[in-house]
């Protein structure tokens, strides 16, 4: 792909030879007129052809070779605002244009943003309407092909962006460039094959990357994870060679002028979950080297914010192992007390996301934030439910359920509420343990939800964040197709964000 440097465009645009220009046109009344207009400045000559397929209701987009090279190439993308405009459009398009042009030799993008008066119902502020271009270019631009011997050598694009308010543009490049290098480091974890990313190593690369933005870490190895009886960080990590992993990060940008709320981040960090005992099919087994997402993601959060300087107060807990058969494996039958002493009988080995959690959300509880979010690839019933490109959101706090919907609208890392209700504790029960790990086969994303909330204390509003489906790759829109997806670091970022205007 490309190696990107993105910059604020001066008014007066300059092409240098192998440019490329984007413009957008919006679909309107006058729309054969501004095209005219267009082809005028820009010094274009269209066929009839191409102007009436362009005006059509199916047109949508024109490419113009310029022979003065001024620029080499434009398009002309038609815009409908309608009811399937979202705020996901441009992050979209400019996605899937970037990768439409990989294979060409072109030097210079320049992109010109349409006017913020059009789109103002669909973006919280023009500088995240902005934001929107940038993100969707790097995303779009993203590759894991580390291990590939005949790799192509990355080609230099110089991009620049042109918009009505230079100084909320110049604001927004910078925004997007910290975010977004956070993102693509949560996703090269989650890509990465788990050979190379055991519990130890996922700790060296999170406390490598994380130290050098000021964030403070701690690991605790086997030795203090059973002497702070975590139990259920032991017995999961038990069938494996690789022994588990605690891993506490703790970020404060408050000043004195802010008192933003102390927030909580847990993630599910299993670096392969092979099912253990209770093994699962071999079909698609793969795809468990990322059942870190949850991990991954609260790292690059925490990153993302550490490198805005976000003024919030923030820490995170992430519990890692490798869920793998042995003669030591935990087994289901099994009894494990926990850190917060409650106990849990094990139906399934495989539904250890929700065991190693009741030691990292107990640990998150005691440091007494003000709130929780935990987010796991936790159950297929979620994707069943959802669909795979849909986070289940868990919470009884209706604040946090409506902030967290809200960022996740405007980030299209997007979350639906399911219940927790009280009623569903009778599917956990056990009458050897203080509750069960897996329930029946109905409500599963619930009843693991249910489960975990044993383990928070209940004086602080705490939400789950299911996210099984959209952290794999799925052919949802153009920046989710190849790899691991990055979901939820965007969604807890604009989340903060909001939390300190």
């Amino acid at each position: 792909m490309f190696k990107l440097e993105i910059k604020s465009g001066d008014k007066k645009i300059s092409y240098k030879p192998l440019s490329i220009s984007i413009k957008f046109l919006i679909d309107e009344k006058n729309l054969k007129q501004t095209l005219e207009n267009v082809i005028k400045v820009s010094n274009v000559k269209l066929s009839e052809l191409q102007k009436k397929s362009f005006l059509s209701k199916e047109g949508n987009e024109i490419r113009i070779s310029k022979h003065d090279g001024k620029p080499d190439e434009m398009f002309i993308s038609k815009i409908k605002i309608d009811e399937k405009f979202s705020p996901d459009y441009f992050r979209n398009y400019l996605a899937g244009f970037i990768q439409k042009i990989e294979g060409e030799e072109a030097k210079y993008l320049h992109v010109s943003i349409p006017k913020f008066e059009h789109f103002k119902k669909y973006f919280s502020s023009e500088e995240y309407f902005y934001r929107s271009f940038m993100e969707g270019l790097i995303l779009g631009n993203y590759s894991f092909d580390k291990y590939k011997k005949d790799k192509k050598s990355e080609k230099l694009l110089d991009v620049f962006f042109y918009a009505d308010d230079v100084k909320k543009l110049s604001s927004a490049i910078a925004k997007s460039l910290n975010l977004m290098e956070s993102v693509n480091f949560t996703k090269d974890l989650q890509n990465e094959p788990s050979n190379a990313l055991v519990p130890s190593i996922l700790a060296e690369r999170i406390s490598t990357e994380l130290k050098s933005a000021g964030v403070k870490v701690k690991v605790f190895d086997e030795k203090e994870i059973k002497k702070r009886k975590m139990g259920g960080v032991l017995a999961v990590g038990s069938g494996s060679n690789n022994p588990p992993r605690f891993i506490v990060l703790e970020y404060n940008g408050l000043t004195k002028k802010n008192k933003a709320k102390h927030i909580a981040l847990v993630g599910k960090g299993v670096t392969f979950d092979s099912g253990g005992i209770s093994i699962k099919p071999s079909s698609n087994m793969g795809e468990m080297k990322a059942d870190m997402s949850g991990a991954a993601v609260v790292a690059g959060t925490i990153l993302a914010a550490a490198k805005s300087k976000l003024p919030v107060k923030l820490l995170g807990v992430i519990p890692s192992v490798e869920n793998m058969p042995s003669g030591k494996s935990f087994k289901p039958g099994d009894i494990i007390v926990t850190a917060s002493g409650k106990s849990i009988e094990v139906i399934d080995t495989d539904a250890e996301g929700r065991v190693i959690l009741s030691d990292a959300l107990d640990y998150a509880s005691k440091e007494k934030p003000d709130v929780i979010i935990d987010l796991a690839t936790l159950t297929g019933a979620c994707v069943v439910a959802l669909g795979e490109f849909v986070s289940g959101l868990f919470t009884k706090d209706d604040k946090l359920a409506e902030d967290l919907y809200k960022a996740g609208q405007q980030t299209f890392d997007r979350l639906w509420r399911l219940p927790l209700w009280d009623d569903y504790n009778y599917l956990i029960k056990t009458d050897v343990a203080d509750v069960k790990n897996l329930g029946s086969r109905w409500g599963g994303a619930i009843t693991a939800a249910k489960f975990l909330e044993n383990f928070v204390d209940k004086k602080i509003p705490w939400a789950h964040l299911d996210i099984a489906g959209p952290a794999m790759a799925n052919d949802f829109n153009n920046y989710t197709k190849k790899y691991m997806t990055g979901f939820g670091v965007r969604l807890l970022f604009e989340y903060l964000e909001n939390l300190t205007r």
